[in-house]
């Protein structure tokens, strides 16, 4: 069976610079696992590793649609499983990489989101819905459709929360039971999946500076330079942390140090969100970073591992 290694962690744990450390070590190609850094124009808010910080290493699915383009995860398993079979075939180790929780189930469970249920009619109305009464009127829709997804689904997630009330209105069923009825069918691929976790005020330190760090290396530019290109607050991508709060800063809506903090207490927010929803994905083998944190000593641990373990650490 075709192995996979698969990173995943919460933001700013330092899963780029493990998933390049690797790919050097193990002949890898790397396939993002990351929401945002699938868009193009959007590199410095989105942490998007830079040709210097790649290493040589090919990269899939980053800069892969624009910041006005819908990108579903049933797209991302379709063209993550391709580039897997791809890097594959060249006899190169696919290494998956994020924190976008249900790009990363989609993979290990094997999960089918049943793309071709696509109701734009339906869709244009509960967004109208949500403008009128807010994303909290359709979540409430949703919880009594569907609980175990509407636990799932955080408030602010209108995406989601559409898409689960679309494929109920469509087909009846509730998008936990898709998953959890595609999920039976076992993968082609083995997963080595590996999880980075350390102590949760250092996180939100390193997340701190993160948002400090983007600033200074041009994050108002960079959205001056996506409104240029004709991208406002309703793209899609324009939603996320730190281009919403940045637009609404350029618009006047909040000062400066405002827009700062609230990207900080977003981010962090995010964050914890993440450890929940990984700390419930099953098979993860779990690195403290507390107790040890030199990448190549990790790297080696991990190839070592694979090599002589298969997938417990």
């Amino acid at each position: 069976m075709n192995r996979v290694i698969v990173i995943i962690g919460p933001t700013a744990s330092g899963k780029t610079a493990l998933s390049i450390s690797l790919a050097k070590e193990m002949g890898g190609e790397i396939i993002s696992a990351d929401s945002m850094q699938i868009y193009r124009y959007m590199n410095i808010g989105t942490a998007k590793p830079d040709k210097e910080e790649m290493a040589g290493i090919p990269h899939y699915l980053i800069d892969e649609v624009n910041p006005d383009e819908e990108f579903s995860v049933a797209k991302f398993k379709l063209l993550a499983t391709e580039y897997i079979d791809e890097i594959i075939k060249n006899g190169k180790q696919p290494i998956v990489v994020g924190g976008t929780g249900l790009y990363i189930n989609s993979l290990l469970y094997n999960i089918d989101f049943s793309e071709t249920i696509c109701d734009w009619e339906l869709r244009d109305k509960l967004k109208k819905e949500a403008e009128e009464f807010g994303n909290e009127f359709l979540h409430k829709k949703l919880e009594l459709i569907d609980p175990v997804a509407a636990k799932r689904i955080h408030i602010n997630d209108l995406k989601r929360i559409i898409r689960a009330i679309e494929v109920y209105e469509y087909s009846k069923k509730t998008i936990s039971e898709h998953q959890e009825v595609s999920r039976k069918n076992p993968s082609k691929y083995r997963f080595y999946s590996y999880g980075l976790m350390m102590d949760r005020e250092r996180l939100y330190d390193r997340i701190n500076k993160r948002v400090d760090l983007m600033f200074e290396r041009g994050l108002i530019e960079e959205v001056k330079n996506l409104i240029k290109l004709g991208y406002d607050k309703n793209s899609v991508a324009m939603q996320a942390i730190g281009y919403k709060e940045t637009l609404a800063y350029l618009k006047g809506d909040m000062t400066l140090e405002d827009a700062l903090e609230l990207i900080k207490r977003e981010s962090r927010r995010y964050a914890k969100r993440q450890i929940t929803w990984f700390k419930r994905t099953e098979n993860i083998n779990w690195i403290d970073l507390e107790i040890e944190n030199d990448l190549n000593k990790i790297t080696k641990n991990i190839k070592n591992n694979i090599a002589t373990y298969g997938n417990f650490l």
